[in-house]
């Protein structure tokens, strides 16, 4: 186990900092995990597990708020770590960062109530908005003050996955584009690069990177990475969730909650404006 940047335990941190245990047996892969989180405020890493006993020794000697567990630990399965912090009276929070797809262990990780579930591989993205998410989430349980029914009711509300909704557009892009690549994503037969989905829509490769990954910003793509013999990984992008109800004329196509495999994970999905005939730019 490693703590601090100098293999001694961190100071203390200020009342505002979310203190995070990063648990991975692999050291390269934990080194990665650790300069992710340190880039987003207010979190601090306080020290580095490799394995279950490892990570239990830590949450004693550090007291993290948020411990990143992978499941695929040398000495347990990594789920069984959680009711051990539990039985110990640990009430940090819990979310899997790891390689495993298998709907038992995405039900297991609900089960043990996880804050989060996000699969290896991924980029820095998407660790940020789950820990931002997470952070907002935590503010709001810390802060609230349950005097009646309705306070407890706003509380689970806003801890539950949001509804879906149609956020704008980011500067720079249209209505009309998004709805072509939107539509284009939705028909592939499984996974589209960044230069299929522009030579099947018109636009340009550019384009079509950046409305796709707009599109897994907000969870209604998700994105996997292809290696070749040589060069940087390719990413391929599929659609999130079920096919949209036909909506009214010039009104909106809803989608509802994305779900993982298992159908238990959900991620909000956006709602892209129908225009009355897509164009490209």
């Amino acid at each position: 186990m490693t703590t601090g940047t100098s293999g001694t335990t961190d100071a203390p941190r200020a009342g505002d900092t979310i203190g995070v245990l990063v648990v991975d047996d692999d050291f390269m892969v934990a080194r990665v995990h650790r300069a992710f989180v340190e880039r987003v405020e207010p979190f601090r890493v306080l020290g580095v597990a490799g394995t279950g006993e490892q990570a239990l020794t830590a949450v004693v000697e550090l007291r993290p708020d948020l411990v990143l567990l992978d499941l695929y630990l040398p000495d347990v399965f990594g789920l069984d770590v959680i009711p051990r912090l539990r039985a110990a009276g640990h009430d940090c929070d819990v979310m899997v960062i790891s390689a495993a797809r298998e709907a038992d262990a995405v039900r297991g990780a609900v089960r043990h109530g996880v804050v989060d579930y996000l699969l290896k591989p991924f980029e820095f993205e998407d660790l940020r908005v789950r820990l931002e998410r997470y952070a907002a989430q935590r503010g709001r349980l810390l802060g609230t003050v349950v005097r009646s029914q309705a306070d407890v009711d706003r509380v689970l509300a806003k801890t539950a996955a949001p509804a879906a909704v149609a956020p704008a557009l980011p500067k720079g892009m249209s209505v009309e584009t998004a709805d072509l690549v939107a539509r284009t994503l939705r028909d592939a037969d499984g996974t589209l690069s960044a230069s299929e989905c522009a030579a099947l829509t018109g636009v340009s490769r550019v384009s079509a990177r950046r409305y796709l990954e707009y599109f897994h910003t907000v969870g209604s793509a998700e994105v996997s990475l292809r290696y070749g013999v040589a060069g940087r990984p390719e990413r391929r992008y599929r659609f999130r969730g079920p096919h949209p109800e036909p909506g009214p004329a010039g009104g909106e196509d809803r989608v509802d909650r994305a779900r993982t495999a298992d159908g238990l994970l959900t991620t909000p999905v956006a709602a892209v404006r129908r225009a009355p005939a897509p164009r490209t730019r």
